[in-house]
């Protein structure tokens, strides 16, 4: 089974619900259909006035059936609550009652506090709307997890290969969020792909920090140092997490080239999660990887949030659609 079957088969058992904010985009409605007929999800809540919705799936030629809710945010039962939360929230920035109740007008929004209070599991949006709106929502409403301050985002690389990673699979973080990250950023990134390794791999995560530099090799210059601190950090906050650092990617990830490097290490042989010094080094990585070993890289995935959100390419297909949905389910956990 490859990771996408593997992702639909899991959703399905978990039986979690998921909120598409853009309820009237064309794509976003195909995928809704799609998810709703395959049972993803135990119900696709789609966000804008029903009658819109529902001339968008005419159109497309889908039929929007059981599994499927319409809310329109500017009349929903809950738009008062909402609010006050979101006033809660937001008083000591400086919001006003009014402005908070006008924020519950903006459906990227509204299904964030869905996710917040409990009426949606998970939320998928970006076929419309920006990575900076959707992280500003999150960041505003859902949180960072406990523990940590970092959000981020990670990719699923499938090699086809079982000798690397688990069967094949690779978690690479973070390739999408975070351009500079400070040492305890990255301590954050690696715990957050470390969970995004247990929650997408289903295996106990085996992390490696990266860098040109392997135990100190590179000298005490600020790339290297900054990575030495948040291999200190991540094992101050998860002392249990099997984590080494700082490597380069040889000595990650080739057992003989880890003896030589760095003799003694406990994820020889075992690494599936790496995590890249910054955003340039993690992005030019997945690519090279993705084109050249003609791997799959799925992603990016948010991580570190404290519920789960997912961002879309506003070059997406209704396809992308159903399986970052599918993968936002899987993280919201088994029920």
């Amino acid at each position: 089974m490859d990771f996408v079957e593997s992702m639909k088969k899991k959703a399905k058992s978990y039986g979690n619900s998921l909120v598409l904010p853009e309820g009237t985009e064309d794509r976003t409605v195909v995928a809704a259909a799609t998810i709703a007929k395959e049972k993803l999800a135990r119900s696709v809540i789609l966000l804008g006035k029903k009658d819109d919705i529902l001339s968008v799936a005419k159109k497309n030629c889908v039929e929007l059936g059981d599994g499927i809710e319409f809310i329109n945010p500017a009349d929903s039962e809950w738009k008062d609550s909402f609010a006050n939360e979101y006033y809660e929230l937001r008083k000591a920035k400086g919001m006003t009652p009014e402005e908070a109740a006008q924020g519950m007008n903006d459906p990227l929004k509204f299904g964030a506090m869905m996710v917040r209070m409990g009426k949606a599991d998970a939320m998928v949006s970006g076929a419309l709307s920006s990575t900076a709106d959707l992280l500003r929502a999150g960041l505003t409403i859902i949180k960072t997890a406990p523990g940590t301050k970092t959000a981020s985002s990670c990719f699923v690389i499938d090699t086809h290969d079982p000798k690397w990673g688990q069967d094949g699979l690779l978690v690479f973080s973070d390739c999408a969020v975070v351009p500079n990250p400070t040492g305890e950023q990255l301590a954050d990134i690696a715990i957050s792909a470390a969970q995004s390794c247990r929650d997408l791999l289903g295996a106990e995560p085996a992390v490696a920090m990266l860098s040109f530099s392997s135990k100190g090799s590179g000298g005490k210059i600020d790339d290297v140092l900054k990575v030495q601190e948040g291999v200190r950090i991540a094992k101050e906050k998860a002392p249990d997490l099997l984590l080494d650092g700082e490597l380069q990617a040889d000595a990650a990830l080739i057992p003989e080239v880890t003896e030589r490097k760095a003799p003694g290490s406990p994820i020889t042989g075992k690494v599936n999660t790496l995590i890249f010094p910054d955003l340039n080094a993690g992005n030019i990585g997945y690519k090279l990887v993705q084109r050249l070993a003609h791997a799959d890289a799925y992603g990016p995935i948010l991580q570190g949030f404290a519920k789960p959100i997912s961002d879309l390419s506003r070059g997406c297909s209704a396809e992308d659609i159903v399986v970052t949905s599918a993968i936002t389910l899987v993280q919201a956990g088994k029920k």
